[in-house]
Parts: structure tokens; C-alpha cells; sequence
């Protein structure tokens, strides 16, 4: 599942305009927060991620959701925070919010270089 959507997530930001680093930086974020929600939000069965993808005013917007357990603190949870602060320092914008339906959202967001993306008129 990971390498998968990582794969459809990085075709997605090359056709939005996104550089070669910012395709590096998004392909290495969006696996680490892909497999945050497969080690941490479904520990004792097995659930679904809803993933949204979005371009909007030159920014890139990845959206990944669960309606797992959430984010809370635990036995492994340096391992945890190291990844959430490498996505931090590779995004432009990070946060994560806990869903009014159960679960939690990541929300990654990559400022695109305006000359590099594809005009929509």
C-alpha cells in the first residue's frame, strides 16, 4: 500500500510542477506519514487510509487520513516523533488533526515554484 500511493503521490507533484528536490521531499514525507498510519493508527486489526491529493494556488496538498486510534504517546513513541519532525522540516506546512468522525488527518502542504506550474487556462 505505501509504495503505491508514494508512487501515485510523486506522479501527481511532477505533473503539478513540483522540482526534482521537492519531488525527493515529498516522496520521503508521504512514506513516512503513509507508514505512521500503518505501524500506529490500527495496532490490533487492520482499517483504511483515504488519501486526497490537491493542487491549489500553487500549493500541493496531501491529506492523510484514518480512523485508527490516533496519534498519542507510548512505548514507541520517539520513533514517532522523529518521523512526524522530519516531515515538519521537509514540508512547507504540517499539521495533524484529530477527525470529528474518529481517527486522524495529516496534512502536508508543498509551495510550488509558480513558473513551474501548468497554467489551467
Amino acid at each position: 500500500m505505501v509504495p503505491e500511493a508514494r508512487r501515485a503521490i510523486t506522479e501527481f507533484a511532477a505533473a503539478a510542477g513540483a522540482s526534482d528536490e521537492q519531488l525527493e521531499a515529498i516522496r520521503l514525507t508521504t512514506s513516512e506519514a503513509l507508514t505512521n498510519v500503518v505501524l500506529h493508527a490500527y495496532p490490533a486489526q487492520m482499517g483504511h487510509v483515504h488519501l486526497t491529493v490537491r493542487l491549489a494556488g500553487g500549493e500541493l496538498w496531501v491529506l492523510i487520513a484514518d480512523k485508527g486510534c490516533g496519534v498519542h504517546a507510548g512505548a514507541d513513541s520517539n520513533r514517532l516523533g522523529l518521523g512526524l519532525a522530519l516531515i515538519s522540516q521537509l514540508t512547507d506546512g504540517f499539521s495533524i488533526v484529530e477527525r470529528s468522525s474518529g481517527g486522524t488527518e495529516m496534512r502536508l502542504r508543498y509551495l510550488l515554484d509558480p513558473d513551474r506550474v501548468p497554467s489551467t487556462t
